[in-house]
């Protein structure tokens, strides 16, 4: 552990890193791709937002609920979407809530919630690290918010709800507040298995002991973590470049500080040429559960099951992942369940392309899903506003659409979040 002490990331580099879901900052992960009104066959198809007017025009638009909206850019307070809505802001970081001008993500995700539930009164805060997202969620439950939406991922966690983001999640819903989460974008970036096959210290995956990655942006961003029972196992990840017939080592995560879980990062440049990921641990095979993630890139050996990030890996949380509503199927960066521990992962499933302020070709991701939700959540409280956080999520997924395998499943939960149907249900049940 010393000399992992001595690898620490300098003083000045945030213990936590924390990424937003959004695929429009993971461009690598997906194609870029412009939200526009076409259909597959070329018909006409309504915005998912504008499709609500008939529930604003019978008087349900989220008077009297309150959202509370937590991103790591910062907001545009100031700006048309959100300026009428916003009752109060505040940052829990550098940069001030307008995050001295990188706000986009936040504006976005505040501005889908004021879309779908225009009446909604917004709370906005932005944050650092776990440490500023704790005290965000804090001030939100302080100020008696309905609903929370957090379209951020934590990585470098084990995934079983036991981080610190989510018991943080999990609190703030059991004092409350009905908490929804993006399930994150890392079903081609995710590969989770034991360190049981190991090669001179390698680990190997299903077809040896490199694993490259594809698709991606210049710039490279991968966690390695693992089982928090084995801190005291050393495992590291290198990454290398090769031309094919030369091959160079180019770095090797370092461990993160301030963090619940024995994790390491790794934040590297890329140039020309092809990459790969080799992880070393121990010579001998420890069984310890291993998982590997990268947000800016694919890995060749992956495995969709088990990609939910905290806090959407939170007990009591809304977990939403996204869906491709044009061709009918989840989306294929969208992360799956289960959870670490056996519990679903994805509670329901919302577009995940949708017209947003400060995204002129469209928000795409589970960070676009989740504010959606958020604001259907507070249709339905308004439709009935005595329903506890408990009973506005079922309400939500009972009034689904199933999509995907029958019943309930790890890609798309209890199905396809239809705000109207919720309306109409917590109206009828009240």
């Amino acid at each position: 552990m010393d000399e992992r002490a001595r690898r620490s990331l300098a003083a000045g580099a945030l213990a936590v890193a924390v990424l937003t879901a959004a695929i429009g900052l993971l461009a690598a992960s997906v194609p870029p791709v412009e939200v526009d009104d076409r259909g597959a066959a070329g018909e006409r198809v309504t915005d998912p937002v504008d499709r609500l007017s008939s529930v604003h025009d019978a008087g349900v638009t989220g008077e009297n609920v309150s959202v509370g909206v937590v991103d790591v850019t910062g907001f545009d307070t100031g700006h048309d979407a959100l300026a009428a809505r916003t009752v109060e802001s505040r940052s829990f970081g550098r940069g001030g809530v307008g995050n001295a001008g990188r706000n986009a993500h936040g504006t976005a995700a505040a501005s889908l919630v004021a879309g779908v539930a225009p009446d909604a009164d917004l709370y906005l805060a932005n944050f650092d690290g776990v440490d500023g997202y704790e005290r965000a969620l804090e001030w939100l439950v302080e100020r008696d918010v309905d609903v929370v939406v957090a379209p951020v991922s934590f990585y470098g966690t084990q995934g079983d709800g036991k981080s610190d983001p989510a018991r943080a999640a999990a609190a703030a819903g059991d004092r409350g507040t009905l908490v929804v989460a993006s399930a994150g974008n890392l079903a081609r970036g995710h590969w989770r298995g034991p360190y049981d096959d190991a090669s001179d210290g390698k680990l190997r995956f299903a077809g040896g002991t490199r694993n490259y990655l594809a698709n991606g942006s210049r710039d490279l961003r991968l966690w390695l973590s693992w089982e928090r029972s084995a801190a005291d196992e050393d495992y590291t990840a290198e990454l290398y470049w090769t031309n094919g017939s030369a091959t160079r080592l180019v770095a090797r995560s370092r461990p993160r500080d301030g963090t619940d879980e024995p994790s390491e990062r790794l934040s590297v440049r890329l140039v020309g040429g092809s990459y790969f990921v080799v992880v070393r641990g121990p010579d001998r095979p420890t069984g310890t559960e291993l998982r590997l993630v990268s947000p800016t890139h694919e890995l060749q050996y992956r495995e969709r099951a088990g990609s939910v990030v905290a806090p959407a890996t939170a007990e009591r949380v809304l977990s939403v992942g996204a869906y491709d509503t044009r061709n009918d199927r989840p989306e294929p960066f969208s992360s799956r369940g289960p959870t670490a521990d056996g519990r679903t992962g994805v509670d329901v499933v919302a577009p995940g392309r949708l017209r947003a302020a400060d995204r002129p070709s469209g928000f795409v991701g589970s960070s676009a899903a989740a504010p959606y939700v958020a604001g259907a959540a507070a249709l339905a409280l308004d439709a009935d506003p005595d329903r506890s956080p408990a009973a506005v999520r079922a309400v939500l997924r009972n009034s689904t659409t199933d999509v995907g395998a029958p019943g309930v499943d790890h890609a798309t939960g209890h199905g396809l979040v239809r705000p109207r149907r919720a309306v109409a249900l917590a109206g009828n049940e009240s």
